[in-house]
């Protein structure tokens, strides 16, 4: 016999309904819920350790979200038929919810915990991702696992001026604000998305309304939990063993050092050689006997010693950590045109960080391919984003791109995406590659993209500079201080990171990631308004290097046509197994692509070369020539008549030009003017009803002047 499922209705306030059941499936997991909306179905399962993990001091969760192909009908594409590594946009979507659920686990509690999230059915008109972290935050509710949630996560989405939550698939390309927000009751935790050029304001006021749908979510999940047997009382655990006394010694002897090294404005290098001696120095008063344990939590309260004199310094002092004041920006330099190989290339450094950033221009076989459970289709503006171990001063192999990676890289993209036309026949590939790094290094990713963009040629709508700010609270004294362009120590240090791209005109992007419970909209404000002087002083100092589009593209980029042909005609083209075009492409030196659209054959040309192109062009003319009234076409002489002459304008394809189409004056012989084989240029000047085509030299030449 089936069990009997508990089950929470949630209504929101435009009418959706969401509901959540437990019971039912994945009993032996610690948490499960089956999330529905509409047909859209998210299986969300939580197991975390009796035990905690060996020797680490942190929360070891793992969030996987997988689409099954079979929840929209599809089988897999290419050669293996199963479910492979995750996609992308399965690793973007995971990012999305670990980021919201990770801060409110205790910071003592550090049992090896997993969070998987499953696709099981898709309904084309409700997005998965954006009832993930509902699904994931439900099935820990229902759990005994210790969390200080639910949360909620909703997509907040402005579409013709009115906001949406959770708006379906087909409405999200028309919104000028697209935002994934996470929170609790009290306060937003995660935040990402991109945005149309708009204002700080019309941004906090989407973030405003997406609380408020989170705020139902989280009462239903408290709701739900209520009616589980064995979600409360929570499970006991005892994942630390702490010495009071050797917390004190340690912040006794070393405060004072760790506070007088931050306040000395020293490179990071050199901060962190002085830091690591003032521990060893602790140590070695401790004497030889000292146990490993010992100094494993010696180490941990140091690590504590320097978080609070670091912060204790920038809130007492506005002094940070390489001397500047909170709203300081470090000096940046760049340069273009630095890689003669690329279509467009750029250096972007701002202190410590530095990217290189390379523009491919390709042709439409060059999409970026998306086969997915919810999507087929490409992507003709794409970002990838690389941080070799070198950037920071490390000995690491190389094991492919992480989910780091993938995230910054997205975020850049985000970015940049509002202000490339639709209109660009181009495929445009863009790389950022770190090659130091001590701060954001997807904000300079962003920055060195815009000018690799604009040395490439390609003609974005507006120049966009990113900016990654911090935050420092005391909850004690009611201190805080918003932090521009933090450096590596200060986003650890920080009780908030956020990234913040736009143009001079609006924001295009943002990502961020809060700390801590109960954080206002006026620190919120705050921070988007000392982010905006920080972004647009940045773009200055990139525009001094190259301030708007080249005019052109450079000489061994690859130049695209594209032409209409009448869709009957696409197959005389291609020709049999593909015969004709290959020899049009492999003669001219060109790419050719065809395409169906709206009923007419869409052809794309692209080379290096433009008499290859040019040709290419006149070769697909002459096999798909479409007579057009009005035009003017230079043709062969094919035949003599006493009425006029035939003229072949396009291969297989003769108009009459009449003895009275010929010349102003009258012609008594056609024979004394032309003669079989002449190239005049005509004018097609009629197509009569049964599809004869009329044609005259008259209008193209001077009239002659009438004597008085």
């Amino acid at each position: 016999m089936a069990p009997t499922p508990i089950i929470q209705e949630i209504k929101l306030p435009d009418g959706q309904i969401i509901t959540i059941e437990t019971g039912k499936l994945a009993r032996q997991a610690h948490g499960a819920v089956v999330v529905k909306s509409g047909a859209t179905m998210l299986l969300a399962t939580v197991v975390s350790n009796e035990e905690p993990m060996e020797g680490i001091d942190f929360m070891p969760l793992t969030v996987e979200y997988r689409e099954k192909f079979s929840s929209s009908g599809r089988v897999p594409g290419g050669f293996i038929k199963r479910e492979a590594k995750p996609s992308d946009e399965e690793i973007l979507v995971a990012r999305l919810v670990d980021r919201a659920l990770r801060p409110l686990f205790p910071e003592d509690y550090h049992s090896d915990t997993q969070v998987i999230i499953n696709l099981i059915s898709y309904d084309k008109n409700v997005a998965a991702d954006s009832l993930a972290g509902l699904a994931a935050s439900a099935a820990i509710a229902v759990s005994n696992i210790p969390f200080n949630g639910p949360i909620g996560e909703v997509r907040v989405a402005r579409i013709n001026g009115q906001f949406k939550i959770n708006p379906s698939p087909s409405e999200i390309p028309t919104a000028d604000i697209d935002l994934m927000v996470g929170g609790t009751m009290d306060s937003i935790i995660m935040v990402e998305g991109e945005m149309k050029e708009v204002s700080e304001s019309e941004m906090l006021e989407a973030l405003k309304v997406a609380h408020e749908a989170i705020k139902i979510l989280c009462q239903a999940q408290l709701e739900l939990a209520a009616k589980v047997p064995g979600a409360f009382p929570k499970r006991e655990y005892c994942h630390e063993s702490n010495d009071e006394e050797l917390k004190k010694k340690v912040e006794e002897a070393t405060y004072v050092k760790v506070y007088e090294v931050a306040k000395s404005a020293l490179p990071k290098k050199v901060r962190n050689s002085r830091f690591k001696e003032i521990f060893k120095e602790f140590i070695e008063t401790l004497g030889e006997g000292v146990d490993e344990q010992t100094v494993k939590l010696a180490e941990k309260y140091y690590g504590l010693v320097q978080y609070h004199a670091m912060r204790n310094m920038i809130l007492n002092e506005s002094i940070r950590l390489d001397g500047r004041g909170p709203a300081d920006i470090r000096p940046i330099w760049c340069e273009v045109d630095y890689l003669p190989g690329a279509h467009g290339s750029a250096i972007f450094t701002r202190g410590e960080t530095q990217s290189l950033t390379t523009v491919t221009l390709g042709s439409k076989l060059d999409e970026n391919k998306i086969d997915s459970a919810t999507f087929v289709g490409s992507e003709r503006f794409y970002l990838h984003y690389n941080f070799p171990p070198f950037s920071t001063g490390e000995a690491k192999p190389l094991r492919g791109v992480g989910r780091r990676e993938i995230g910054h890289g997205n975020l850049a993209q985000r970015a940049l995406k509002p202000v490339i036309s639709e209109d660009i026949p181009y495929t445009i590939r863009v790389v950022s590659d770190i090659l130091e790094s001590n701060g954001s290094s997807s904000m300079a990713t962003v920055c060195a993209g815009t000018l690799a963009l604009m040395d490439s040629g390609i003609p974005i709508s507006a120049p966009v500079s990113g900016i990654a700010m911090g935050l420092i609270t005391d909850e004690k004294t009611g201190k805080w201080a918003v932090l521009s362009d933090i450096l590596g120590d200060e986003d650890h240090l920080g009780d908030m990171d956020f990234k913040v791209t736009g143009t001079a005109k609006g924001l295009t992007a943002c990502q961020m990631d809060i700390k801590i419970q109960g954080l206002s909209f006026e620190i919120m404000e705050k921070a988007l308004m000392q982010a905006r002087e920080g972004r647009l002083h940045i773009l200055n100092e990139m525009l001094k290097t190259i301030d708007k589009p080249r005019p052109e593209l450079k000489p061994h980029a690859p130049k695209i046509i594209k032409l209409s042909i009448p869709k009957d005609l696409i197959g005389a083209v291609i020709g049999p197994g593909g015969k004709i075009i290959q020899s049009i492409q492999s003669e001219t030196g060109t790419v050719i692509v065809i395409e169906e659209v709206n009923d007419k054959g869409v052809v794309e040309i692209s080379g290096t070369d433009p008499e290859g192109i040019n040709e290419a062009k006149k070769r697909i003319l002459d096999i798909a020539f479409v007579p057009t009234v009005g035009e003017v076409y230079t043709g062969t002489v094919k035949s003599i008549q006493t009425y006029g002459a035939f003229i072949e304008i396009g291969k297989g394809t003769d108009g009459l030009l009449h003895v009275s189409e010929i010349d102003h004056k009258r012609i008594a012989n056609v024979s004394d003017v032309l003669k079989e084989g002449d190239k005049i240029d005509v004018k097609l000047i009629a197509i009569d009803e049964k599809g004869k085509l009329k044609l005259s030299r008259k209008v193209l030449l001077p009239k002659p002047e009438v004597s008085g």
